[in-house]
């Protein structure tokens, strides 16, 4: 081909309106988090039941789902049924939380979340916002402050965003079977305070002693109020800035926990996920 053809480049004139600018999508809040073999065999062995995420879990719909919950029959169909993933008192897990926040966002939400990681960084994640946003939303009266805090805390540091849901899955679930065995009904805990915990676990993990500056103050406000929508724009626009000023303030930093090496059973853990990836590998 001759070099001349090129010339004929400079008359090209590209059509602009076929030209289309992406938006942001809240895809990215239901898309899986990729998953070792190890924690998939982990996942089977444990055998959880599909779940279901009600923001006011003492709502009218919120007791009839446990009714029909507790059905055998009429639950399992249900379950299979229900466009919120499940029914009755079962505990969600992180991915199907995940997608029910992102079938609720707007295109205005997914930006807040873009921006604020371009803020924030790597601890500034998206699926780390949701993760603190999921504990304080679903563990709420199962987990410790303490625990949800020093769990996000070690997130920030290790980005082992697999190990830790695992984690707290599992400690949800024996904290629930303890309730159960002495027939202790799960503490009601208002939205408001769930607010107030998913906000904790967003300073922890995303700021660390770090001051929370205004443009991020609105970012937080944009994307609690996507998980908390009942609680109101005006009442979590108050959460925030109160907790923006207690930081600047310094009366706050004692929240944020020294990272704690793993317990015995988290490094016993680890150490099963290693050897099953290595004998994989072998085989």
């Amino acid at each position: 081909m001759s070099l001349s053809s090129t010339s004929t480049s400079s008359s090209f004139r590209p059509n602009l309106n076929s030209i289309s600018i992406p938006k942001p999508r809240t895809c990215f809040l239901c898309n899986p988090i990729p998953t070792s073999p190890a924690i998939l065999l982990l996942r089977r062995r444990r055998a959880l039941s599909v779940r279901s995420y009600m923001e006011n879990p003492n709502s009218l719909s919120g007791f009839a789902n446990k009714v029909i919950g507790s059905l055998p029959v009429v639950g399992l169909i249900a379950r299979i049924l229900s466009d919120e993933g499940g029914v009755g008192t079962d505990i969600i897990d992180f991915a199907e939380f995940r997608r029910r926040v992102g079938k609720k966002c707007t295109v205005m939400d997914s930006r807040a979340f873009y921006e604020f990681q371009n803020r924030r960084g790597k601890a500034g994640e998206p699926l780390y916002v949701l993760l603190c946003c999921w504990l304080a939303a679903v563990g709420a009266g199962l987990l410790k402050t303490e625990e949800i805090l020093e769990g996000v805390a070690r997130l920030r540091i290790s980005d082992d965003i697999e190990f830790e849901e695992e984690t707290f899955l599992s400690m949800m679930n024996e904290a629930r079977e303890r309730r159960g065995k002495v027939k202790a009904a799960t503490p009601n805990i208002p939205m408001q305070v769930r607010v107030e915990k998913a906000l904790d676990a967003i300073y922890v993990c995303s700021f660390g002693r770090d001051p929370i500056e205004e443009d991020d103050e609105k970012l937080i406000v944009i994307m609690l109020s996507a998980v908390f929508p009942s609680v109101g724009q005006t009442e979590i626009q108050r959460i925030v800035k109160e907790k923006a000023v207690r930081i600047a303030e310094g009366k706050d930093s004692a929240i944020v926990p020294e990272p704690k090496p793993l317990s015995k059973e988290a490094i016993l853990l680890q150490m099963k996920d290693l050897q099953f990836l290595q004998e994989k590998s072998e085989t």
